[in-house]
């Protein structure tokens, strides 16, 4: 079995599946992806790219300062998003881990900054720490993304990309559409063709 090749962003994605621009919890899910010839590309692959991935979306400035351990946190929430989303689209039980994964994301989340003493400040509040705190809130941001998600109307429209090995999710806007892009349906559309040809020369 061929060892899949992670490839590093800026490599070119595909455009955002249907749905991802609404709900940036799809747009989460599909940020690792993978592409023809055994590879994959991880959005959040690095702090850096995680850091990229999260600006560009309003999470967290440019200059957060992430590092592995919290791009690490933000894969793990990622995979038991991408759980959920596959256990809602094949109506099985959602699994107790994602569940339980999800709603830890969205507790830590503190209500408000800290209060803290010193000599030369006395009272004042803060964060914890603010790298930390950024995080958690984008965490929680996700979480309560996915959670509208599956819960409302538009749960019924989640579908799997039909085009192998595309792992990417989106919203169906039409008709029976299960492809995330045109790349897809059109890599979709060849693999039938090419089915069919081969069926009618072996007749």
């Amino acid at each position: 079995m061929r060892e899949a090749v992670a490839v590093e962003p800026p490599s070119p994605a595909p455009p955002p599946a249907p749905g991802a621009e609404q709900y940036p919890a799809l747009d989460f899910a599909n940020s690792a992806l993978a592409l023809p010839g055994g590879q994959t590309l991880d959005l959040l692959g690095t702090p850096a790219a995680a850091t990229r991935w999260l600006a560009e979306r309003d999470l967290a400035p440019p200059d957060a300062g992430l590092r592995e351990i919290c791009a690490a946190q933000l894969r793990s929430l990622r995979e038991q998003v991408r759980a959920l989303l596959a256990s809602r689209i094949d109506e099985l039980p959602a699994p107790p881990s994602a569940l339980s994964a999800v709603n830890d994301a969205l507790s830590r989340v503190p209500a408000a900054s800290l209060l803290y003493w010193d000599q030369t400040r006395g009272l004042y509040r803060a964060a914890s720490h603010p790298t930390s705190q950024i995080l958690e809130h984008a965490l929680a941001a996700l979480a309560a993304d996915a959670a509208d998600l599956l819960t409302g109307p538009d749960a019924e429209r989640l579908a799997a990309c039909g085009s192998p090995p595309c792992n990417r999710f989106l919203l169906r806007t039409h008709g029976r559409r299960h492809w995330c892009s045109v790349r897809c349906g059109d890599r979709a559309r060849a693999a039938r063709a090419y089915a069919k040809r081969t069926r009618q020369g072996a007749d």
